[in-house]
């Protein structure tokens, strides 16, 4: 089963720094860098933070999806989100798998991953503060905005997996990325073209429809007019 919050419990390591202190046992070290990057010639190190930022996204990405399919008034976004939410959490497993095939701990949390986690954090939170209104658009928008942030980040993650890849000789590094790449890819670019298409089609049915622009428009008729968009 796919982790998506590394904890003490479930064998979580980082790496100490001035200000966050690691007990003994939890602090990532030299030794403990996945063995088949070491020798690679690849900055092992630097690596294996990258892989650990890759990994964190996903699995907010998960959780991002998870909260706006609940809160979409929309039934065709709610079924969209709920099945790129269940690939993410399948994006998140394949880097799991690369990262233990690679030898190391999918949950390790490097610096890199810490920052990422703040970022995604602040990302869902925003996606609350036009919850309450009578307006429903600005709370669509908002979500498929954080969609879209996340799918471009996650996008340019997976580019920089392949090109990683398409650098390495022949063998079991090389291959142990490909089984990752080769299914995350496509279906990354498929995620982030429909967030930017969907959006551009939200924006454009709200900039143009006269039944929206109503100020007097009761909130019932706005979510049954937001429902029945993008149903053809």
């Amino acid at each position: 089963m796919t982790t998506l919050t590394p904890t003490k419990e479930n064998g979580a390591t980082t790496k100490g720094t001035e200000v966050i202190y690691t007990e003994p046992g939890r602090r990532m070290t030299e030794e403990m860098l996945p063995p088949l990057l070491v020798g690679s010639g690849l900055n092992a190190e630097f690596v294996t933070d990258l892989l650990s930022a890759v990994l964190t996204h996903e699995r907010c990405g998960t959780h991002l999806y998870r909260s706006v399919a609940e809160r979409t008034n929309n039934p065709m976004l709610k079924n969209q989100y709920v099945e790129f939410g269940r690939e993410t959490e399948r994006h998140a497993a394949l880097c799991e798998q690369l990262i233990t095939t690679l030898g190391g701990n999918p949950n390790y949390v490097s610096p890199m991953a810490r920052a990422v986690q703040g970022m995604d954090t602040k990302l869902l939170e925003s996606t609350f503060l036009t919850s309450g209104g009578l307006d429903l658009m600005p709370q669509e928008t908002a979500m498929l905005d954080a969609v879209i942030i996340a799918e471009t980040v996650d996008h340019g993650h997976w580019e920089l997996m392949e090109k990683m890849r398409d650098g390495l000789p022949e063998g079991e590094l090389r291959e142990a990325f490909s089984v990752a790449v080769d299914e995350v890819g496509p279906e990354e670019d498929e995620h982030l073209l429909w967030a930017k298409t969907t959006k551009e089609r939200m924006v454009m049915m709200q900039a143009t429809s006269s039944t929206m622009a109503s100020m007097g428009m009761k909130a019932e008729e706005m979510v049954a007019t937001i429902k029945g968009w993008f149903s053809d």
